[in-house]
């Protein structure tokens, strides 16, 4: 596919009537009669979230990033205003208080998601990335072990594979298939039967692609198991509007960053490790934090036991009660009143997306990956096509939204493998930009793939997501209709 350069913007006036509007909703409402159980949301988002309405906002990027509530604030900044906390590295008044609730935080982490104390344990880090750095550069890879992932994944379980290269494990990836990006599950019972009996192998894979939505089976967890593998789900796109119940699934690591599930604080993630996966793990170095004891003289260290042999320098003490809070409202909401939500609005949004032709019948969206909600999540990758076929530059579409006020993702979103076959991308197309004598960069990559488009528009929904946003994206994605563009792309990047 190449990709349209516009001519114009659209005009950013949506022009929405709002009996027209009303209308729509009692079509879906009829449609979609579970949304009613979830009338207490709209109720929230009146109270709590009233700044999206206030500004005409349409948030779309909730698998960015989630959307915080004034209450959060009210209670955390109730809790630094009432309270005298210090570094918690000491027992003093103030540590001590800082360690009270940040064990609090630790403890409520696991109950959350139903894991029991005695099975698993929790590393505060900054984020999902950082929860995978510490499994990747910590984890017994050697010369025969398996490091097992699929195209499907985030970039920072791409990056764990240097840590695999470095100590010569074998590396094997599972691709994903056009047009609804699923994994081939017969190939991956094929892989998993093959670990090395005489070495450590780790298998990776997202619950929920934070590319299409797709949402891989948590059944994979015990079958690796059965074959002797240790396993990371990434739930970091999953969680924020499904439930991840670990007493009954039981990997053996899950990273996941708070923001993308409760909005506030930013900065705080968090690995979900097995005290038994925990004793073979070896951080490859020490700090402030993660040892009991260390001399410089003797040359030698003990860590710390647990998770706090992981838990580099100072945590951030003063947020992680904001952890908490978040996590206590979003459950109090409930977080399968919010999948009820997300899957109505979905559901109607794919429906109404595919339905969008030029006068020429030619479709106006590209949709990658599945085109219902069985097995899928809230975020949908598209491209907005020309009456010609081709792919309008997602900067431009962008830009477009912005000026409707529209919050929207556009690029690759950190998961490269799942767009490579989306937008059918080979690996000649690849290799080659990074063999150009110029830097390799995505503008690069696309002049190799010679005129295949290597980007997308992403819109995600999520906990307070209603049918104005969605009718409103619907609305924006009318004034494409009959557009024509002119000539090729000439930039394009990843976010």
């Amino acid at each position: 596919m190449s990709t349209a350069k516009v001519e114009k913007k659209p005009d950013n006036n949506l022009n929405i009537d709002s009996a027209s509007m009303e209308q729509e909703l009692e079509f879906f409402r009829q449609r979609f009669p579970e949304y009613e159980k979830t009338t207490q949301i709209d109720e929230l988002r009146a109270e709590e979230y009233g700044r999206l309405d206030r500004v005409g906002h349409v948030y779309l990027d909730y698998t960015g990033g989630g959307m915080y509530s004034e209450y959060q604030l009210r209670e955390h900044g109730k809790f630094l205003k009432d309270g005298i906390f210090g570094n918690p590295h000491s027992n003093n008044p103030s540590s001590l208080a800082s360690t009270k609730v940040d064990e609090s935080a630790r403890r409520y982490v696991l109950e959350y998601f139903n894991a029991s104390p005695e099975e698993y344990t929790v590393i505060f880090t900054h984020n999902a990335s950082g929860a995978l750095k510490i499994v990747g550069e910590s984890y017994p890879f050697g010369p025969g072990s398996r490091y097992l992932l699929t195209f499907d994944n985030h970039n920072a379980v791409n990056g764990m594979r240097e840590f695999a290269r470095a100590k010569c494990a074998s590396i094997t990836y599972v691709p994903n298939a056009a047009p609804e990006l699923r994994i081939d599950e017969t190939r991956i019972e094929e892989e998993l039967a093959k670990p090395n009996p005489h070495a450590r192998n780790l298998f990776v894979y997202p619950a929920q692609s934070n590319f299409s939505g797709v949402q891989h089976s948590l059944e994979w967890i015990s079958k690796a198991h059965a074959f002797g593998w240790d396993v990371v789900l990434d739930a970091a796109a999953f969680v924020p509007t499904n439930e991840l119940d670990l007493s009954k699934y039981h990997p053996d690591f899950v990273p996941l960053s708070f923001y993308k599930m409760i909005g506030y604080p930013t900065g705080v993630g968090c690995l979900i490790a097995k005290r038994s996966a925990l004793k073979f793990l070896r951080p490859p170095w020490f700090a402030g934090g993660t040892i009991e004891m260390a001399s410089v003289q003797g040359d030698r260290y003990l860590l710390s036991e647990g998770e706090k042999a992981f838990e580099e320098g100072t945590i951030d003490y003063l947020n992680l009660p904001a952890v908490e809070i978040g996590l206590r409202y979003m459950k109090q909401i409930g977080v399968q009143k919010i999948h009820e939500r997300v899957t109505s609005l979905t559901a109607w949004l794919l429906e109404k997306l595919a339905g969008l032709h030029h006068k020429n019948g030619t479709p106006v969206i590209e949709i990658y990956g599945p085109r219902d909600t069985l097995s899928r999540g809230g975020s949908i990758a598209l491209n907005f096509l020309d009456q010609n076929g081709r792919v309008f530059n997602f900067h431009y579409v962008e830009e477009a939204s912005s000026a409707f006020n529209i919050s929207l993702r556009t690029g690759c979103f950190c998961n490269p493998g799942a767009g490579e076959i989306a937008f059918g991308l080979t690996k000649t197309d690849l290799v080659a930009c990074f063999d150009e004598e110029e830097r390799a960069s995505f503008e690069r990559c696309i002049i190799a793939a010679k005129g295949k488009t290597a980007g997308a528009v992403r819109i995600s929904l999520g906990i307070v997501s209603n049918f104005s946003d969605v009718y409103n994206f619907v609305r924006f994605a009318e004034t494409f209709r009959d557009k024509s563009g002119k000539g090729e792309s000439e930039k394009s990047s990843s976010d």
